[in-house]
């Protein structure tokens, strides 16, 4: 099961973390890695060291250093994969960090900074994968791709301390459901993984506390938790899953329904709503003692 034997991944932001992790993960299931990393002394030599880690299981691994979300450093990486393996089966995006700040306390920097390494990060290189996926299909060569991005719950429930952050991993599901849906057609596959782990974002950002190690007993947040599902739906048994969002962690995968509709009100009236017939409506279901939806970003205890 997962064999992954010849297959080529690209992961960015694979040098610590969740990306180390699916990269060892994919490397223990037979596919040569294209390890991503910024360009800095403390990621560098965490990369260098992944891929060191890799070749000792007897797989391949290429490193390649750049923003991941500068379009000429991603087709760098791409071009690299080619020229190294002759072809690329799977891109994960994982890259990824936090300046976390409420709305009202964000400066224009932080905001584009985050949305720009978080979302611009994952267009890039989905578009090189995707446009090559395509022009195989169109040239009547077989075709494996698999697309994973990552993203955050906190997409779906907002956080109040992180305006740039949540937006960003919004944006990443509504593409990448995008993009399963242009790429069903030449067998290439779009998934959304949503983890919960402790990485050096979670431990810079709001969160640390939520996703410290235990002392003792079964370590809900290790990384390490992450990497099967990502294992999994990089290989040919999930060849029939896409347009997905999961949340992994722990000993759990749960995966998100679709938004659906709440209570229709129609105008009584009919014609264009007045402000007195919405009142009369919706107040029915928005009494005085109705409760906003606060719930906001959390993780439940280990």
């Amino acid at each position: 099961m997962g064999d992954l034997s010849g297959k080529v991944a690209i992961i960015t932001g694979a040098g610590r973390g969740l990306g180390r992790e699916e990269a060892l993960q994919l490397a223990r299931q037979g596919a040569r890695v294209v390890i991503s990393d910024i360009d800095m002394p403390d990621a560098v030599e965490a990369a260098r060291q992944t891929v060191e880690d890799i070749k000792a299981l007897g797989s391949e691994a290429t490193l390649v250093l750049g923003d991941c979300a500068d379009t000429n450093a991603a087709a760098n990486l791409f071009k690299t994969a080619l020229d190294t393996y002759g072809d690329v089966n799977i891109m994960i995006n994982n890259a990824g960090f936090c300046r976390d700040q409420t709305l009202f306390g964000m400066d224009d920097e932080q905001f584009d900074s985050v949305v720009r390494v978080h979302l611009r990060g994952h267009f890039v290189n989905m578009r090189n994968a995707t446009k090559y996926w395509r022009g195989k299909a169109k040239a009547g060569e077989e075709v494996y791709g698999r697309l994973i991005s990552t993203a955050s719950e906190a997409a779906i429930f907002g956080s109040a301390g992180q305006a740039n952050y949540g937006p960003a991993k919004a944006g990443i599901v509504a593409m990448t459901m995008g993009a399963a849906q242009l790429m069903i057609k030449y067998g290439v596959t779009c998934n959304v993984i949503m983890p919960r782990a402790r990485t050096d974002m979670t431990n810079a950002g709001m969160t640390a506390e939520l996703f410290a190690a235990p002392e003792q007993g079964f370590d809900a947040f290790n990384p390490e938790n992450v990497a099967p599902l990502v294992g999994y739906l990089s290989s040919p048994e999930a060849g029939h899953i896409s347009g997905e969002v999961m949340v992994v962690w722990g000993q759990q995968v749960d995966v998100i329904q679709r938004p659906s509709f709440g209570p229709n009100f129609q105008n009584p009236r009919g014609g264009k709503w007045e402000i007195e017939d919405l009142h009369t409506s919706l107040s029915e279901y928005f009494t005085a003692d109705h409760t906003p939806v606060l719930d906001g970003f959390s993780v439940p205890p280990q």
